[in-house]
């Protein structure tokens, strides 16, 4: 997803100078200071020759009694916050693997109006597959709020602690007002309904495991990484979501299909390195976010420029499925369909039609559960009123289409 640049500009602390005072002492005084600095030298050395060799000889014992390192530590550190998650936790067996809650839609006194991004879209989606008979509200999956322990399993502490600033976050959200607001008014106005969101993406993985398929409503923070947000993205949800797949489902190997309009580099920079992790990215590479480290992580790189049209969009997709299968084989699909593809989005540059993203979607998924290998969808962005009409149609035509089922059937999906 992406959003315009945030406008609080950085010119002011640019043109604001700093003075440097330099201190003159006489040669007196600086022989004074040599004096003090010779005798506290001589006091000090026996006791920190004392403690570096205590040190030193820790060093090594604790070297040779265990051979774990810090990336050990910190896998084992990140296991055990996934293992003791309650993001798993919820009841679903009456229920089918649709996951949605009234806390992902934000609103606030209109600010959410300052951006393109309609920020009740999730909320839209629902009541038209509701309303139409398609989905019955006591069958959605609500999910819980992913907790600080469930966030540092992907992110820093030091990037949590700055969304504690509601600076940080307008930048982030790239809503200027934000940043005047007071922080506890941030995060439960627009952080809460973030990590609603970002529990539904991680338990979509254990409800598509077990299912075959499974749509979070929202969710699909592709520019978020574990040290920095952007365009919106606050959370990495996506990287979250694969991190408790590998524990929790036993999964082992993932493929991410991202066919949203903007580049994913959230979820790249984290899984760069990760052979775990196959990245197809289908992209027009002449909008933001313009990340070329991230580039370098994509295992599949598919660019679609500005004005590609349906039919060219959808040939390009046909093959590039073919590729993937032919490079990886996925035991878990995490599919971030963006609708910013769509013809007339402020933002995405593409000319695809809604009917062509309705056929993008059922040929992913086509193509997925045809091979038995579980799906997760998740919505990611779109700019335009018309987005919500859209992903409702595509999720009623993937129903009619037998490639998923939102009835319930005596008690369970």
């Amino acid at each position: 997803m992406n959003f315009p640049p945030l406008s609080l500009s950085r010119e002011l602390f640019s043109k604001l100078g700093t003075h440097r005072v330099i201190a003159k002492t006489t040669e007196s005084t600086r022989n004074i200071c040599k004096s003090t600095l010779y005798l506290f030298l001589a006091l000090a050395t026996p006791f920190i020759a004392y403690h570096g060799y205590q040190s030193y000889t820790m060093f090594w014992s604790s070297s040779l009694s265990s051979s774990r390192s810090p990336i050990t530590d910190a896998e084992s550190l990140r296991r055990q916050r996934i293992s003791s998650s309650e993001l798993y936790n919820p009841d679903v067996s009456s229920k089918v693997p649709v996951i949605y809650s009234s806390y992902y839609d934000i609103s606030f006194l209109g600010i959410e109006k300052l951006h393109p991004f309609d920020s009740s879209k999730w909320g839209r989606i629902c009541k038209f597959l509701i309303s139409e008979g398609h989905l019955e509200k006591s069958s959605i999956v609500e999910p819980l709020e992913a907790s600080t322990e469930d966030l540092l399993v992907v992110h820093t502490e030091a990037y949590l602690n700055s969304l504690k600033n509601s600076v940080n976050v307008a930048r982030i959200t790239e809503v200027p007002p934000v940043a005047i607001l007071p922080n506890w008014l941030v995060q439960m106005k627009v952080l809460y309904p973030f990590r609603r969101q970002v529990g539904g993406t991680v338990l979509a993985a254990k409800l598509a495991k077990e299912r075959g398929w499974a749509i979070n409503i929202g969710g699909g923070f592709h520019h978020c990484s574990g040290g920095r947000g952007g365009g919106f993205c606050a959370y990495a949800d996506i990287s979250l979501c694969i991190h408790f797949a590998f524990v929790r489902s036993n999964i082992s190997r993932v493929m991410i299909i991202d066919l949203d309009a903007h580049q994913g580099n959230g979820h790249e920079r984290d899984f760069g390195n990760d052979e775990r992790v196959y990245i197809l990215d289908m992209y027009n590479p002449q909008i933001y976010p313009f990340d070329m480290t991230a580039r370098n992580y994509i295992d599949q790189k598919v660019e679609v420029v500005t004005g590609t049209t349906t039919d060219e969009y959808l040939k390009q997709l046909d093959k590039a499925l073919e590729v993937a299968w032919s490079n990886f084989a996925p035991e878990l699909i995490i599919y971030n369909a963006g609708t910013d593809i769509l013809d007339g989005d402020p933002l995405g540059g593409l000319k695809v039609s809604p009917d062509g993203v309705v056929q993008r979607d059922e040929k992913v998924f086509r193509f997925f559960r045809e091979r038995n290998i579980p799906i997760v969808m998740v919505t990611s962005g779109g700019y335009m009123k018309t987005s919500a009409r859209v992903i409702a149609n595509s999720i009623i035509n993937l129903s009619n289409k037998g490639l998923i089922d939102t009835k319930v059937h005596n008690g369970r999906r």
